[in-house]
């Protein structure tokens, strides 16, 4: 089973945008769902994108599972991603105007894209999300981010997403050369804060 390219979209058309970003949704969300939040970033003069996974699910099994357990659907959604990022792209926008949001499997799933394919881009905001696999295979994630602002918010504990990995996500991402921004919440849960929001608007959509 695949994915089946299916992106909603908010703000302003794509053709007439200089700036997009796309929105990716948890486990169990929808892209309206994420669509909704993006009234609350400064991105009025975007174009908003977000892919839809089939069955509200980007892959079966925990991020930290081994990653043939997640397959075929990972590979899939990995592909989702890089045709929204297209997209964009066809319609003229630069990849340095295009920026990332994703929540939870949303934000491992988008982690995991532009790990594999960095190159200098608009901004990425990873609430509550790391990089995928049981074990982290550091040859799979290429590329320069060439100081692309990266935010990652997340709780400590969080049900899902061990702390530890958020911290070595961090470190890969700078090692290839993003300005990546960590903040940990004590005990905040498995969701989205307003500081999270405020600080993916002063960080990204200033």
């Amino acid at each position: 089973m695949s994915h089946i390219l299916n992106i909603k979209t908010a703000g302003i058309p794509l053709n007439q945008a200089e700036k997009a970003l796309i929105m990716v949704h948890g486990r169990g969300g929808s892209a309206q769902d994420i669509l909704s939040l993006s009234q609350h970033l400064n991105v009025k003069d975007y174009a908003v994108l977000a892919p839809q996974a089939l069955n509200h699910s980007w892959y079966p099994f925990s991020f930290i599972a081994p990653v043939d357990q997640n397959e075929p659907w990972l590979s899939s959604a990995l592909e989702m991603m890089g045709e929204t990022v297209k997209a964009a792209v066809d319609a003229g926008i630069k990849p340095e105007n295009i920026y990332f949001f994703g929540f939870s499997q949303g934000a491992c799933l988008t982690l995991e894209f532009l790990a594999r394919n960095a190159q200098k881009f608009g901004g990425v905001a990873a609430i509550i999300g790391g990089v995928i696999g049981d074990k982290i295979n550091r040859e799979n994630y290429k590329g320069d981010f060439a100081g692309t602002p990266v935010f990652l918010g997340t709780s400590n504990p969080d049900f899902h997403v061990p702390v530890e990995r958020v911290y070595a996500t961090a470190n890969i991402l700078r090692e290839m050369n993003a300005e990546v921004t960590e903040k940990v919440y004590a005990n905040f849960g498995h969701s989205i804060n307003e500081e999270e929001i405020e600080l993916t608007n002063s960080i990204l959509f200033k």
